[in-house]
């Protein structure tokens, strides 16, 4: 299934393929993912080796999982080992029990993340022994604290799954963060949803990336006015069982290739 992702992905001529991260299949993990999962650096080694262009990602590793060093070790030689084509999407986490289960605290995630992240930079510093190459961190989350982390620490904000009118009114929020910090705005790079339908959706609530394939490439369009250059398109809605059926997604994926012009348009690897 992954072979086939991979293949279908890039076939489509889609820039980035990217995985998500959980290490324990808790209880509270296992309502949206199901075991079995795959560990994302070792996943993404294994995507490198058969793709030839597409980009590789993570949305989102969760730094307190790992020692930050290790996570600078694996990215970058992966970055190496696949000719640059690595995005390190992260995050802070969420799933409590997992936090649990790895000996984590989770109440201390966010100062963790950032102390992480700052490690992972500072190794990449020693390019004698890393050799990272130009890796970029897309900082995810939707709360203040992933405006903030994505200002100091982000090469790019990665939004998970939200409306327009939302996204508008946050991107106003980063550029304020930004300012009061004294520092360059980061990128937009948001995964938004991917579900086609054959009548438009007028629901106000409407997450981007939902409703007819006009309505879809509109989003786009007004993302890119937004300042995305990258946008992530994510067909899993919510059922773990349509992992199993991926022929929906690639045929969404196909249909938005087949209506795109230069936007970036990327769709997530789900497992």
């Amino acid at each position: 299934m992954l072979r086939s992702w991979a293949q279908t992905v890039e076939g489509l001529g889609f820039d980035l393929l990217m995985v998500s991260d959980h290490v324990v299949v808790t209880p509270d993990v296992a309502e949206q993912y199901p075991a079995p999962f795959y560990e994302p650096f070792t996943t993404l080694a294994w995507l490198a080796g058969i793709t030839s262009r597409v980009r590789l990602g993570t949305t989102v590793l969760i730094v307190p999982y790992r020692h930050p060093l290790l996570i600078a070790r694996m990215a970058a030689n992966l970055n190496q080992l696949s000719g640059g084509r690595l995005v390190l999407g992260v995050a802070s986490g969420w799933a409590r029990q997992e936090f649990e289960a790895l000996g984590v605290p989770f109440q201390q995630r966010g100062k963790l993340t950032d102390d992480h992240l700052r490690a992972v930079r500072s190794a990449w510093d020693d390019d004698k022994d890393y050799r990272s190459g130009r890796i970029p961190i897309w900082v995810g989350g939707n709360s203040d604290a992933g405006l903030r982390r994505a200002v100091r620490l982000g090469d790019a904000w990665h939004p998970l799954r939200s409306t327009l009118p939302w996204l508008r009114e946050a991107v106003d929020r980063l550029k304020t963060v930004a300012d009061g910090q004294a520092r360059p705005v980061p990128a937009l790079a948001p995964r938004i949803a991917l579900r086609l339908t054959e009548s438009p959706i007028t629901d106000p609530g409407r997450l981007a990336g939902e409703g007819t394939i006009d309505q879809v490439v509109d989003d786009l369009e007004q993302l890119r006015l937004l300042g995305a250059d990258t946008v992530v398109l994510d067909p899993f809605n919510g059922d773990p069982r349509e992992t199993c059926r991926p022929e929906t997604a690639w045929q969404a994926l196909a249909t938005v290739a087949a209506c795109r012009d230069h936007n970036t348009l990327t769709p997530p690897e789900h497992q």
